[in-house]
């Protein structure tokens, strides 16, 4: 991971208050989990300088890590990571399509959507990694359809045991711009967490669940 990448998509998210930390009563996830941390990546769309600023990492990962000449597609998890992705695609001059969660249930009954030529290479772009689900739904779904999934982008991702074992399971290579735990070592330096606060997140990131229990 590039430190100046992460350490600043760490500063952005933080300054657009697109990070909030909450500890009595913590958020509650759709699955019920409870977290003293809560990202909201979209908020991004709505800062155009720091909106460029993240599609700008996007690329610089791409050309450095990924490499340009492995690239045939983007392809956008949704809902979250279609504008990441349409505004990577446009700017790669690249075709773009996106994975739903699930098959539609009316019209053409698609799940990809988009046209994605046969035996291309696919890169996924991601919203934020959580527990790697959807990533691994847009891959399943691209190499049905045909394609190669070449890697994955995230603008974030928590680093739990359980997203890294199941991407690794599923061989997909992933980039993040940056993770949990350095957005929180910045958000201490920046003044927004005590030491006391600093610590319980780190613990909840580590295992969310021991977290909760305690």
């Amino acid at each position: 991971m590039n430190k100046i990448i992460s350490q600043q998509t760490a500063q952005i998210l933080i300054d657009i208050n697109a990070v909030s930390f909450r500890f009595d009563p913590p958020f509650t996830f759709t699955s019920g989990l409870k977290s003293p941390i809560y990202l909201d990546n979209r908020l991004v769309l709505s800062y155009p300088k720091e909106r460029k600023q993240i599609v700008d990492f996007y690329l610089q990962i791409i050309k450095t890590e990924v490499g340009l000449d492995k690239i045939d597609y983007i392809s956008g998890t949704a809902s979250a990571a279609i504008p990441q992705a349409s505004l990577v695609a446009a700017a790669l001059e690249l075709p773009l399509v996106y994975v739903r969660p699930s098959t539609k249930s009316y019209g053409k009954g698609n799940k990809l959507e988009g046209f994605l030529k046969k035996s291309s290479r696919v890169l996924i772009i991601e919203d934020h990694i959580s527990t790697a689900t959807s990533v691994v739904n847009n891959a399943q779904t691209v190499r049905e359809q045909g394609g190669e999934v070449v890697a994955c982008i995230a603008t974030t991702t928590y680093e739990t045991e359980a997203s890294i074992s199941l991407l690794k399971e599923n061989d997909i290579k992933f980039y993040t711009l940056t993770t949990g735990k350095i957005i929180v070592a910045q958000a201490y330096q920046s003044g927004k967490l005590t030491k006391d606060e600093k610590e319980s997140i780190e613990l909840w990131l580590k295992s969310p669940k021991d977290w909760q229990d305690k």
